[in-house]
Protein backbone atom coordinates (compact mmCIF):
# COMPACT_ATOMS: atom_id res chain seq x y z
CA UNK A 1 0.00 0.00 0.00
CA UNK A 2 1.05 3.60 -0.60
CA UNK A 3 2.11 5.83 2.30
CA UNK A 4 0.17 8.85 3.53
CA UNK A 5 1.36 11.52 5.96
CA UNK A 6 -0.68 14.28 7.54
CA UNK A 7 -0.48 16.29 10.73
CA UNK A 8 -2.48 18.60 12.93
CA UNK A 9 -1.31 21.21 15.40
CA UNK A 10 -2.45 20.86 19.02
CA UNK A 11 -4.12 24.25 19.34
CA UNK A 12 -6.94 23.39 21.74
CA UNK A 13 -10.45 22.40 20.74
CA UNK A 14 -11.17 20.37 17.64
CA UNK A 15 -14.08 21.97 15.79
CA UNK A 16 -16.44 20.57 13.19
CA UNK A 17 -14.55 22.37 10.42
CA UNK A 18 -11.38 20.45 11.36
CA UNK A 19 -13.33 17.20 11.43
CA UNK A 20 -15.25 17.53 8.17
CA UNK A 21 -12.32 19.19 6.41
CA UNK A 22 -9.59 16.73 7.42
CA UNK A 23 -10.00 14.21 10.24
CA UNK A 24 -13.07 12.47 8.82
CA UNK A 25 -11.10 11.84 5.64
CA UNK A 26 -8.08 10.59 7.61
CA UNK A 27 -10.27 7.94 9.22
CA UNK A 28 -11.43 6.71 5.80
CA UNK A 29 -7.92 6.67 4.33
CA UNK A 30 -6.73 4.21 6.98
CA UNK A 31 -8.48 1.41 5.10
CA UNK A 32 -6.59 2.01 1.86
CA UNK A 33 -3.13 3.31 2.80
CA UNK A 34 -0.28 3.05 5.27
CA UNK A 35 -1.08 6.14 7.30
CA UNK A 36 1.13 8.26 9.53
CA UNK A 37 -0.80 10.92 11.43
CA UNK A 38 1.13 13.29 13.63
CA UNK A 39 0.18 15.69 16.40
CA UNK A 40 2.77 18.25 15.34
CA UNK A 41 3.70 20.02 18.55
CA UNK A 42 7.00 21.33 17.14
CA UNK A 43 4.94 23.42 14.73
CA UNK A 44 2.91 24.91 17.57
CA UNK A 45 6.10 26.44 18.96
CA UNK A 46 6.31 28.85 16.02
CA UNK A 47 3.62 31.06 17.59
CA UNK A 48 3.57 32.46 21.15
CA UNK A 49 2.65 29.71 23.61
CA UNK A 50 2.92 28.51 27.21
CA UNK A 51 4.78 25.27 27.94
CA UNK A 52 2.16 23.69 30.21
CA UNK A 53 -0.60 24.58 27.75
CA UNK A 54 1.30 23.03 24.85
CA UNK A 55 1.73 19.76 26.74
CA UNK A 56 -1.92 19.71 27.76
CA UNK A 57 -3.14 20.55 24.25
CA UNK A 58 -0.92 17.86 22.72
CA UNK A 59 -2.50 15.11 24.81
CA UNK A 60 -5.94 16.62 24.33
CA UNK A 61 -5.53 16.40 20.54
CA UNK A 62 -4.30 12.81 20.82
CA UNK A 63 -7.46 11.83 22.70
CA UNK A 64 -9.66 13.77 20.27
CA UNK A 65 -8.19 11.99 17.24
CA UNK A 66 -8.57 8.58 18.83
CA UNK A 67 -12.19 9.37 19.70
CA UNK A 68 -12.77 10.33 16.05
CA UNK A 69 -11.57 6.93 14.86
CA UNK A 70 -7.85 7.32 14.19
CA UNK A 71 -6.14 4.01 14.93
CA UNK A 72 -3.53 4.29 17.69
CA UNK A 73 -0.92 2.45 15.63
CA UNK A 74 -1.16 5.19 12.99
CA UNK A 75 -0.76 8.06 15.45
CA UNK A 76 2.41 9.68 16.77
CA UNK A 77 3.48 12.83 18.59
CA UNK A 78 6.01 14.76 16.54
CA UNK A 79 8.35 15.69 19.40
CA UNK A 80 8.61 12.01 20.37
CA UNK A 81 10.29 11.51 16.98
CA UNK A 82 13.17 14.05 17.17
CA UNK A 83 14.51 12.85 13.82
CA UNK A 84 11.98 15.24 12.24
CA UNK A 85 13.99 18.17 13.58
CA UNK A 86 17.32 16.70 12.49
CA UNK A 87 16.10 16.09 8.95
CA UNK A 88 14.64 19.61 8.87
CA UNK A 89 18.12 21.03 9.49
CA UNK A 90 19.63 18.96 6.67
CA UNK A 91 16.84 20.00 4.31
CA UNK A 92 17.06 23.67 5.35
CA UNK A 93 20.61 23.68 4.00
CA UNK A 94 19.16 22.75 0.61
CA UNK A 95 16.29 25.25 0.67
CA UNK A 96 16.71 28.67 -0.99
CA UNK A 97 15.91 31.67 1.19
CA UNK A 98 13.94 33.22 -1.67
CA UNK A 99 11.65 30.22 -1.96
CA UNK A 100 10.86 30.35 1.76
CA UNK A 101 10.23 34.10 1.62
CA UNK A 102 7.43 33.50 -0.89
CA UNK A 103 5.45 31.26 1.47
CA UNK A 104 2.12 33.06 1.96
CA UNK A 105 1.36 31.64 5.40
CA UNK A 106 4.40 33.35 6.93
CA UNK A 107 3.01 36.71 5.88
CA UNK A 108 -0.52 35.81 6.99
CA UNK A 109 0.56 34.69 10.46
CA UNK A 110 2.92 37.63 10.87
CA UNK A 111 0.06 39.99 10.05
CA UNK A 112 -2.10 38.11 12.56
CA UNK A 113 0.48 38.71 15.29
CA UNK A 114 0.95 42.36 14.34
CA UNK A 115 -2.79 43.00 14.51
CA UNK A 116 -2.69 42.63 18.29
CA UNK A 117 0.79 43.98 18.88
CA UNK A 118 2.84 45.95 16.35
CA UNK A 119 5.99 45.01 18.26
CA UNK A 120 5.05 41.32 18.43
CA UNK A 121 7.89 38.80 18.40
CA UNK A 122 8.06 36.91 15.10
CA UNK A 123 10.29 33.85 15.34
CA UNK A 124 12.66 32.44 12.74
CA UNK A 125 10.80 29.17 13.30
CA UNK A 126 7.65 30.71 11.84
CA UNK A 127 9.65 31.59 8.73
CA UNK A 128 11.34 28.20 8.32
CA UNK A 129 8.60 25.83 9.48
CA UNK A 130 7.69 24.82 5.89
CA UNK A 131 11.07 23.01 5.86
CA UNK A 132 10.06 21.11 9.00
CA UNK A 133 6.79 20.34 7.26
CA UNK A 134 8.76 18.94 4.33
CA UNK A 135 10.79 16.82 6.76
CA UNK A 136 7.54 15.50 8.29
CA UNK A 137 6.49 14.29 4.85
CA UNK A 138 9.77 13.06 3.42
CA UNK A 139 11.00 11.22 6.50
CA UNK A 140 8.28 8.57 5.98
CA UNK A 141 8.68 8.56 2.18
CA UNK A 142 5.06 9.61 1.83
CA UNK A 143 3.48 9.05 -1.57
CA UNK A 144 0.47 11.27 -0.86
CA UNK A 145 -0.46 14.08 1.46
CA UNK A 146 -4.16 14.88 1.94
CA UNK A 147 -4.26 18.67 1.72
CA UNK A 148 -6.55 21.57 1.05
CA UNK A 149 -5.76 24.09 -1.65
CA UNK A 150 -4.32 26.48 0.97
CA UNK A 151 -1.53 23.96 1.72
CA UNK A 152 -0.67 23.14 -1.88
CA UNK A 153 2.16 25.70 -1.90
CA UNK A 154 3.89 24.01 1.04
CA UNK A 155 3.60 20.60 -0.59
CA UNK A 156 5.13 22.02 -3.76
CA UNK A 157 8.06 23.17 -1.61
CA UNK A 158 8.42 19.62 -0.24
CA UNK A 159 8.63 18.25 -3.77
CA UNK A 160 11.19 20.90 -4.74
CA UNK A 161 13.32 20.05 -1.71
CA UNK A 162 13.13 16.32 -2.48
CA UNK A 163 14.15 16.98 -6.06
CA UNK A 164 17.04 19.22 -4.98
CA UNK A 165 18.27 16.64 -2.48
CA UNK A 166 18.20 13.89 -5.10
CA UNK A 167 20.02 16.10 -7.63
CA UNK A 168 22.60 17.38 -5.12
CA UNK A 169 23.61 13.88 -4.10
CA UNK A 170 22.96 12.21 -7.46
CA UNK A 171 20.61 9.66 -5.97
CA UNK A 172 16.87 9.09 -6.39
CA UNK A 173 16.26 8.78 -2.67
CA UNK A 174 13.27 10.89 -1.66
CA UNK A 175 9.92 10.40 -3.32
CA UNK A 176 8.07 13.38 -4.74
CA UNK A 177 4.88 13.46 -2.63
CA UNK A 178 1.68 14.23 -4.44
CA UNK A 179 -1.39 16.03 -3.06
CA UNK A 180 -4.40 13.87 -2.36
CA UNK A 181 -7.30 16.17 -3.06
CA UNK A 182 -10.61 14.83 -1.85
CA UNK A 183 -13.98 16.48 -1.75
CA UNK A 184 -14.07 18.11 1.66
CA UNK A 185 -16.63 20.68 2.75
CA UNK A 186 -15.56 24.19 3.63
CA UNK A 187 -17.33 24.97 6.89
CA UNK A 188 -17.86 28.63 7.68
CA UNK A 189 -18.28 30.55 10.92
CA UNK A 190 -21.87 30.36 12.21
CA UNK A 191 -21.50 33.93 13.48
CA UNK A 192 -19.95 35.35 10.31
CA UNK A 193 -20.41 33.13 7.23
CA UNK A 194 -18.11 35.37 5.22
CA UNK A 195 -15.21 33.75 7.10
CA UNK A 196 -13.94 30.19 7.46
CA UNK A 197 -14.65 28.52 10.80
CA UNK A 198 -11.67 29.24 13.03
CA UNK A 199 -10.77 29.21 16.72
CA UNK A 200 -8.66 32.34 16.26
CA UNK A 201 -11.82 34.37 15.58
CA UNK A 202 -13.30 33.57 19.01
CA UNK A 203 -15.65 31.04 20.59
CA UNK A 204 -18.79 32.12 18.75
CA UNK A 205 -17.09 31.45 15.42
CA UNK A 206 -16.57 27.70 15.80
CA UNK A 207 -18.56 24.68 16.97
CA UNK A 208 -16.58 22.39 19.25
CA UNK A 209 -16.70 18.78 18.03
CA UNK A 210 -16.75 17.62 21.65
CA UNK A 211 -18.82 20.49 22.97
CA UNK A 212 -21.86 20.39 25.20
CA UNK A 213 -25.03 19.54 23.27
CA UNK A 214 -26.94 22.55 24.58
CA UNK A 215 -24.21 24.89 23.37
CA UNK A 216 -24.06 23.20 19.97
CA UNK A 217 -27.81 23.62 19.55
CA UNK A 218 -27.66 27.23 20.70
CA UNK A 219 -24.93 28.05 18.19
CA UNK A 220 -26.88 26.51 15.33
CA UNK A 221 -30.07 28.25 16.43
CA UNK A 222 -28.32 31.63 16.47
CA UNK A 223 -26.38 31.03 13.21
CA UNK A 224 -26.53 33.91 10.75
CA UNK A 225 -28.65 33.16 7.69
CA UNK A 226 -29.45 36.22 5.56
CA UNK A 227 -27.31 39.34 5.92
CA UNK A 228 -29.39 41.44 3.57
CA UNK A 229 -26.73 41.81 0.88
CA UNK A 230 -27.25 38.53 -0.97
CA UNK A 231 -28.17 38.99 -4.67
CA UNK A 232 -31.68 37.91 -5.62
CA UNK A 233 -31.94 34.28 -6.61
CA UNK A 234 -28.70 33.38 -4.79
CA UNK A 235 -28.44 31.31 -1.64
CA UNK A 236 -26.89 33.32 1.18
CA UNK A 237 -23.55 32.06 2.59
CA UNK A 238 -25.15 31.42 6.00
CA UNK A 239 -27.91 29.21 4.60
CA UNK A 240 -25.45 27.46 2.28
CA UNK A 241 -23.21 26.78 5.28
CA UNK A 242 -26.06 25.11 7.19
CA UNK A 243 -26.85 22.92 4.19
CA UNK A 244 -23.13 22.05 3.89
CA UNK A 245 -22.99 20.99 7.53
CA UNK A 246 -26.12 18.86 7.09
CA UNK A 247 -24.66 17.10 4.08
CA UNK A 248 -21.32 16.59 5.84
CA UNK A 249 -23.17 14.90 8.70
CA UNK A 250 -24.43 12.35 6.18
CA UNK A 251 -28.08 13.40 6.47
CA UNK A 252 -28.67 13.22 2.71
CA UNK A 253 -32.43 12.55 2.82
CA UNK A 254 -33.02 15.56 5.05
CA UNK A 255 -30.65 17.61 2.88
CA UNK A 256 -32.58 16.72 -0.28
CA UNK A 257 -35.98 17.41 1.27
CA UNK A 258 -34.98 20.79 2.68
CA UNK A 259 -33.21 21.77 -0.54
CA UNK A 260 -36.44 20.99 -2.41
CA UNK A 261 -38.29 23.31 -0.01
CA UNK A 262 -35.68 26.00 -0.60
CA UNK A 263 -35.99 25.81 -4.38
CA UNK A 264 -39.77 25.98 -4.05
CA UNK A 265 -39.49 29.06 -1.85
CA UNK A 266 -41.07 27.17 1.07
CA UNK A 267 -38.03 26.70 3.32
CA UNK A 268 -38.35 27.83 6.91
CA UNK A 269 -34.97 28.61 8.39
CA UNK A 270 -36.13 27.37 11.77
CA UNK A 271 -36.72 23.90 10.29
CA UNK A 272 -33.31 23.92 8.63
CA UNK A 273 -31.58 24.93 11.86
CA UNK A 274 -33.43 22.35 13.92
CA UNK A 275 -32.47 19.58 11.50
CA UNK A 276 -28.84 20.67 11.46
CA UNK A 277 -28.79 20.90 15.25
CA UNK A 278 -30.21 17.36 15.53
CA UNK A 279 -27.59 16.02 13.12
CA UNK A 280 -24.71 17.69 14.96
CA UNK A 281 -26.08 16.63 18.35
CA UNK A 282 -26.08 12.99 17.25
CA UNK A 283 -22.58 13.26 15.80
CA UNK A 284 -21.00 15.06 18.75
CA UNK A 285 -22.76 12.83 21.27
CA UNK A 286 -21.07 9.75 19.79
CA UNK A 287 -17.67 11.42 19.95
CA UNK A 288 -18.16 12.55 23.54
CA UNK A 289 -19.02 8.98 24.55
CA UNK A 290 -15.85 7.64 22.93
CA UNK A 291 -13.80 10.38 24.57
CA UNK A 292 -15.29 9.55 27.95
CA UNK A 293 -14.28 5.90 27.50
CA UNK A 294 -10.72 6.90 26.60
CA UNK A 295 -10.50 9.24 29.59
CA UNK A 296 -11.45 6.36 31.88
CA UNK A 297 -7.91 5.01 31.46
CA UNK A 298 -5.77 7.98 30.46
CA UNK A 299 -2.52 6.41 31.58
CA UNK A 300 -2.97 3.35 29.36
CA UNK A 301 -3.90 5.50 26.34
CA UNK A 302 -0.88 7.74 26.80
CA UNK A 303 1.39 4.72 27.11
CA UNK A 304 -0.14 3.31 23.92
CA UNK A 305 0.65 6.49 21.96
CA UNK A 306 4.16 6.66 23.38
CA UNK A 307 4.61 3.07 22.16
CA UNK A 308 3.16 3.81 18.71
CA UNK A 309 5.40 6.88 18.45
CA UNK A 310 8.40 4.68 19.30
CA UNK A 311 7.47 2.17 16.60
CA UNK A 312 6.94 4.90 14.01
CA UNK A 313 10.22 6.49 15.12
CA UNK A 314 12.10 3.40 13.93
CA UNK A 315 11.09 4.28 10.37
CA UNK A 316 12.35 7.83 10.88
CA UNK A 317 15.61 6.57 12.34
CA UNK A 318 16.18 4.38 9.29
CA UNK A 319 15.65 7.37 7.02
CA UNK A 320 18.11 9.47 9.04
CA UNK A 321 20.68 6.68 8.97
CA UNK A 322 20.47 6.65 5.17
CA UNK A 323 20.43 10.46 4.91
CA UNK A 324 23.57 10.68 7.06
CA UNK A 325 25.35 8.25 4.75
CA UNK A 326 24.20 10.05 1.61
CA UNK A 327 25.10 13.55 2.87
CA UNK A 328 28.49 12.71 4.34
CA UNK A 329 27.60 12.98 8.01
CA UNK A 330 29.11 10.53 10.48
CA UNK A 331 27.08 7.50 11.42
CA UNK A 332 25.60 7.27 14.89
CA UNK A 333 27.13 4.63 17.15
CA UNK A 334 24.44 2.09 18.03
Amino acid sequence: MKNILSGIQPTGDLHIGNYFGAVQNWVRLQEEYNCFYGVVDYHSMTMPYKADQLRENTWKMVFYLLACGIKPENLFVQSLVPEHAELAWVLSCLTPYGELSRMTQFKDKTDQLKETDKEAFVSAGLFSYPVLQAADILIYHADYVPVGKDQEQHLELSRNIAQRFNFQFDKEYFRHPEPLFTETPKILSPADPSKKMSKSLGEKHYINLFGDEDRVRKQVKSAVTDTGDTPAGTMSPGVENLFEILRACGQLDAYTALMTDYKAGALRYSNLKETVADALAALTSAFRERLHTLHADKRAVKAQIQDSSAVIRKRAQQTLKEVREITGLLSMKV
